[in-house]
């Protein structure tokens, strides 16, 4: 039996928590006159009570209700002025999601009854709705965090070892025979000994989630027969997204929240998840978007914080309080300026690194999360509220760094403690094995790790996040099938994605039967896929890349919760696509056997390696000169050499030769000085393997003889033949000196 009025309880700690014997409720509003807290049944249909809250500390409404136990819903309602131009939109005939809602029970039902405001007026948002929200509405449910964490041991890698896979909870898995139908598109997935072995092979060792916190199926896709995949449009920063919860299905989902054991198991599937993945070895990271919210503009509707206190949870226009100030793209901003929003966002990442044992986030547009009222910060609240925390300043912190607001574009000016995504790396990589002229500066600059952009205020090449293809975009083998954009499944007249992609289809617009357009275009994905995993930095690889998966086309697929954009798992077992796996496995234990790819320091070219005339980085043409101002503004200038050196754990000369040939000609290098080399990687042999050439019938005989035939291991001195469209990676097998060779 529901008690007929609540009890005091505390204003801390924030959302509903069971105590053993009864459950505090405590939400923030600063300009609330009154909050209901609003009981339901197990289906989630009918409201049993309505119990005001009793009391208010420092703008914390709380209550404690006896007897309220684990699996039960509830909502919240909020009283106070209905004043939009002022900022103000309660409307208590609204029910709301608690912010701090650890789990939900349904599924948001589109009706005109979700929006504070009559859709028919004329006066738009100023009018005032009546109608009840509450039948269309989510319920926050009760749970309980117990789970036994004993045993778990976080990898805890080094950023310098970190290789990131960044995949999707229900695309890795649609496909996937070997798991259990109910399970496919779920956290439980994610425990699959078949997804755990394919990452282990890989040689992957952080898995990042695309937005795992539960969010809204928006109005205009549902309208379209689409939906949200992608899930940036949150809903609750708290609670994990329904549908990917093995139980969590909107048919299944009342039958079970109607028994405690029931709701504690939904919640363990990620736990076991994290568990398993942890044992593995892999750190799991999450995507997350505390930049705006799914309410939208000042004609979304109310859900959540725009009913609670609209005027504290989002930026509004000074003077003009009714209009929300964007920088997001998506409607609002959410105001991490105001202390409790602070709270809320700080608050979610501790829950998820505590209950979840999450090893880190990026940061979706994180520029946004830096604003203060002059414009982007890098001392601004959240980084500092960030980077002084215990918990969270020690986990892998990943930035987005840019919005679509002024001076939006940030890259390189973060604080220390975050990474960034790189995009220049993206799109020079591109750009490079594209053909286009001019980029040996730009690519110089980012296969060092791009101090240029990150060598200040001490931090570390770790700091780019350098990739080639994410989820936003062309997949990798798009890049290398497509010129254009072709995203007219998204129902947007092809308007929508970027129209520069740096991509190019080598002859033929999307898949082709040409045996020579197939070739190129493997020789160019090999080397493009091999650049962060050469390249100082920390490397990521968009989930189905290995196997080079496709999208048709589509570099928006946001919309697409469909074949579109799920990985084919029967595609991967193909030869050709376990080939490219293998050669992605070589990629990265290539990196973890040269200490040279994850060095710590930036390259500069003005260390010198001891008991060498090296430096850390040496730059050289394809004649074996130096590179000198004149070759490095050559825009026609398609090759070049770079060589990297230190001294090992042993006191011992190291040193790796990249060199590249971003040219439609075969290219033999001139090397420098008279020591020996030994290849360890070559794309162009790869790609030939994959389209099932023999080596010797994919390069043609270079002007001169050498010695470089890499896969009878035999080493080379003086000069190494590169294919077009290729890069190699020699490694030193002796060093030559005036009184002999000396082994490296």
């Amino acid at each position: 039996m529901i008690a007929d009025r609540l009890l005091p309880g505390v204003p801390y700690p924030l959302g509903a928590t069971w105590d053993g014997l009864g459950t505090n409720f405590a939400v923030f509003s600063a300009n609330a006159a009154a909050i209901d807290l609003c009981i339901f049944d197990p289906s989630g249909r009918r409201e049993i009570a309505r119990l005001r809250l009793p009391e208010c500390t420092d703008e914390i409404w709380h209550g404690y209700l006896p007897d309220a136990h684990p699996g039960m819903l509830y909502g919240l309602r909020a009283h106070g002025p209905w004043q939009p131009q002022h900022g103000h939109r309660f409307n208590p005939h609204k029910l709301l999601l608690d912010p701090y809602a650890k789990q939900l029970a349904g599924q948001v039902r589109w009706s005109d009854a979700l929006f504070g405001y009559r859709l028919s007026s004329r006066r738009a948002d100023l009018s005032f709705d009546r109608r009840d929200s509450a039948a269309a509405m989510p319920k926050g449910v009760v749970t309980s965090p117990n789970f036994d964490w004993s045993n778990d041991r976080n990898p805890n890698r080094p950023w310098s070892d970190t290789v990131i896979y960044e995949a999707h909870v229900r695309g890795v898995s649609m496909t996937r025979e070997e798991v259990l139908p109910p399970q496919r598109g779920t956290f439980a997935a994610l425990a699959s000994p078949a997804f755990i072995d394919h990452l282990q092979k890989l040689g992957v060792t952080a898995l990042e989630l695309m937005p795992v916190h539960a969010f809204l199926q928006d109005r205009f896709l549902v309208e379209r027969g689409l939906r949200n995949y992608w899930g940036y449009s949150t809903l609750s920063f708290f609670a994990p997204e329904p549908a990917y919860l093995s139980r969590g299905s909107a048919a299944g989902a009342h039958a079970a929240l109607s028994s405690i054991s029931s709701s504690l198991r939904h919640l363990d599937e990620i736990r076991i998840a994290v568990r398993k993945l942890h044992d593995a070895g892999i750190e799991v990271l999450l995507d997350v978007v505390f930049n705006h919210t799914c309410e939208g503009n000042a004609l979304g509707p109310t859900l959540s914080w725009r009913g609670l206190d609209n005027a504290s949870y989002y930026r509004l226009i000074p003077g003009n309080e009714r209009h929300y100030i964007d920088e997001t793209g998506c409607g609002n901003t959410v105001n991490l300026s105001h202390p409790r929003v602070l709270q809320m966002v700080m608050d979610s990442l501790r829950y998820w690194a505590e209950t979840f044992r999450i090893d880190g986030y990026r940061f979706d547009l994180g520029v946004t999360l830096g604003r203060e009222g002059h414009g982007f910060d890098p001392g601004s609240g959240f980084f500092d509220a960030v980077r002084q925390d215990p918990v969270l300043s020690r986990l892998k912190l990943i930035s987005e760094p840019w919005d679509v607001g002024p001076d939006g574009y940030q890259l390189g000016a973060h604080p220390p403690g975050f990474a960034e995504w790189n995009d220049r790396f993206r799109d020079g990589a591109r750009r490079l094995w594209r053909g286009d002229d001019g980029q040996r500066p730009e690519i110089a600059a980012r296969i060092t790790g791009s101090a240029d952009l990150f060598n200040r205020r001490h931090r570390r090449p770790w700091a780019s996040i350098n990739y080639v293809a994410s989820h936003d975009g062309f997949p990798a083998g798009d890049v290398v099938r497509y010129a254009e954009k072709h995203n007219a499944a998204n129902g947007e007249d092809n308007r929508d994605g970027h129209s520069d992609n740096c991509s190019a289809n080598w002859g033929v617009e999307g898949p082709s039967d040409d045996a020579a357009v197939n070739a190129q275009r493997m020789r160019v994905l090999h080397a493009l896929l091999a650049m962060p995993f050469i390249s100082l930095g920390t490397p990521m690889l968009a989930a189905g890349d290995e196997f080079g998966r496709t999208q048709h086309g589509n570099n928006n697929a946001y919309c697409q919760d469909n074949a579109l954009s799920w990985l084919d798992w029967g595609q991967a077992a193909q030869p050709d696509a376990q080939a490219l796996c293998r050669y992605i496995a070589q990629l990265t234990a290539l990196r973890r056997a040269q200490p040279l790819l994850r060095d710590t320091r930036f390259l500069d070219g003005a260390h010198p390696v001891p008991g060498t005339d090296w430096h850390d980085v040496d730059w050289f043409d394809e004649n074996g000169a130096p590179m000198s101002i004149d070759a490095w503004n050559d825009p026609s200038g398609k090759r070049l050499l770079c060589r990297r050196a230190g001294i090992d754990a042993q006191g011992k000369v190291m040193a790796l030769l990249l060199i590249i040939n971003s040219g439609t000609d075969d290219c033999t290098f001139t090397l420098p000085g008279q020591d020996r080399w030994h290849a360890v990687l070559e794309t162009a042999q790869a790609a030939a393997v994959l389209v099932a050439r023999a080596d010797e019938q994919d390069r043609p005989a270079s002007a001169e003889p050498t010695d470089n035939d890499t896969s009878s291991g035999t080493s080379v001195c003086q000069s190494y033949s590169c294919p077009a469209q290729s890069l190699s990676i020699l490694a030193l097998t002796t060093r030559h000196l005036a009184d002999g060779p000396v082994f490296a």
